[in-house]
């Protein structure tokens, strides 16, 4: 079974995840980096941060250890979010960065995220390369030749200063309610938002280690709408545990997702002329009301696999600007080369104080189509290309929908089921279709 997955090592710490193993992988990776640097006299340099999990201070300092013992200058900047470590290692020309963190995942989880020079995500060509080479035999560099600890106390001042350099309106008269998911976003989304001029009121801003995303954050939205409904603020923000995402509630209570903001700053960035060919990158599962809002806007939409990462390769292969997930990691090249919730936040608050609109307003852009997913477990998922029966059953669905829905049927890529996905005017009419080809599919597939 493959060590990284999609989005770097994720596991149960000191069960899964270990500091044994996060020492390996930094030994690993040190070893490649090097390899790849081409030039002994020159002393790699890596930047390592971690998001708020208690088990992110052993799995740190296993990295630490790691990558110091091979060699390598490591930088450490503390708690800050995972796109604060992609524009560090950029900004500051390192060649590596590593994040420890287990994003939106219970605090029980961690994970170690790395980042090439420029601040880019790791090639998965990379990953198999530092997978091969963990536990290998190698000479220890000893004295002058071992790594160094530098503590950089000015990182988070760093990265502050590079969001407040992306706004270029006031958000002067907004009140922000900011859930940080008791996570990295607790020590920058408040005075990024403050220093940009809203009023700003944060939630879920007191990391202890283990209440990272207890019914917070992202993923449980209730909170902040409560707060956002109690102090009648104009928007509310919401983080996952190391901040790459965002999504939003207006000030009715309504969830703005990814799928919205997308659409928002694709519209306010074509109108600025900063929409690169006119196009917006998203993924399969974008909701087909999305896709229907950007034809009228004139906007073409480019569709990936589900994964910020295949966003980012779209975006990157075709020199387009903007792209995104429903789920809220939204990729502005302008700003940055990773998701980064807190620059989508001041963005999309932004274009409220650019066109003086609410955020409901601006939500109008698109209809989001009632959506029903089925998880259909237990099947042969790799035989669902193959089987004629569900080609049809499709076929047929998708002609009664006239137009006026969307079918997706998807093979989980780290599980054993199949996840069927319907769209349509009404929930009714998506829930029996979605339950009639979930019936197909395991009749078909078991």
């Amino acid at each position: 079974m493959a060590l990284f997955g999609t989005d770097g090592i994720r596991g149960l710490a000191n069960v899964d995840l270990t500091a044994e193993l996060a020492l390996d992988v930094a030994v690993a990776a040190a070893h490649i980096l090097v390899e790849a640097l081409g030039d002994t006299s020159k002393r790699p340099r890596a930047i390592v941060g971690q998001d708020s999990r208690a088990s992110g201070e052993f799995l740190e300092a296993a990295v630490v250890a790691g990558l110091t013992s091979a060699g390598v200058d490591v930088y450490r900047v503390g708690v800050l979010p995972t796109p604060a470590i992609a524009y560090l290692v950029a900004e500051t020309g390192a060649d590596l960065g590593v994040m420890i963190s287990a994003s939106h995942n219970p605090a029980p989880d961690n994970g170690i995220k790395l980042f090439a020079r420029g601040g880019e995500k790791l090639a998965d060509s990379l990953e198999t390369a530092i997978e091969a080479r963990m536990g290998e035999p190698w000479q220890r560099p000893t004295g002058k030749d071992v790594g160094r600890v530098i503590e950089d106390s000015s990182a988070r001042e760093k990265y502050i200063a590079h969001l407040l350099n992306t706004v270029d309106v006031s958000l002067a008269g907004l009140t922000v309610v900011v859930d940080c998911a008791n996570g990295a976003a607790s020590f920058v989304a408040p005075i990024a938002l403050e220093k940009a001029g809203a009023t700003v009121i944060a939630i879920a801003s007191a990391p202890d280690g283990l209440n990272i995303n207890a019914g917070v954050g992202s993923t449980h939205l209730d909170f902040l709408r409560a707060a956002v409904l109690k102090n009648k603020a104009d928007i509310g923000i919401a983080h996952d545990g190391d901040a790459d995402r965002c999504l939003a509630i207006d000030a009715e209570g309504n969830v703005i997702d990814g799928d919205y903001i997308l659409a928002i700053l694709a519209q306010g960035f074509k109108s600025r002329g900063k929409l690169t060919a006119s196009t917006v990158v998203a993924t399969v599962m974008s909701n087909l009301g999305f896709l229907m809002s950007m034809k009228d806007a004139g906007i073409n939409v480019v569709k990936t696999a589900v994964g910020d990462r295949y966003v980012l390769e779209n975006l990157l292969e075709n020199n387009f600007t903007l792209g995104g997930e429903q789920s809220g990691h939204i990729i502005m090249r302008e700003f940055a080369g990773t998701g980064d919730g807190i620059l989508t936040a001041l963005q999309l608050i932004a274009e409220m104080a650019r066109s003086k609109k609410s955020l409901s307003d601006l939500a109008k852009i698109m209809k989001r189509f009632p959506q029903v997913l089925i998880n259909v477990s237990g099947v042969a998922k790799e035989k669902l290309d193959l089987s004629s029966e569900i080609k049809e059953a499709v076929e047929k669905f998708e002609a009664e929908l006239a137009g006026a829905g969307r079918i997706l049927l998807r093979a989980s890529g780290t599980e054993p089921l199949v996840r069927v996905m319907v769209e349509a005017q009404s929930d009714s009419i998506a829930k029996e279709i979605a339950e009639k080809l979930a019936k197909v599919v395991e009749e078909e597939l078991r």
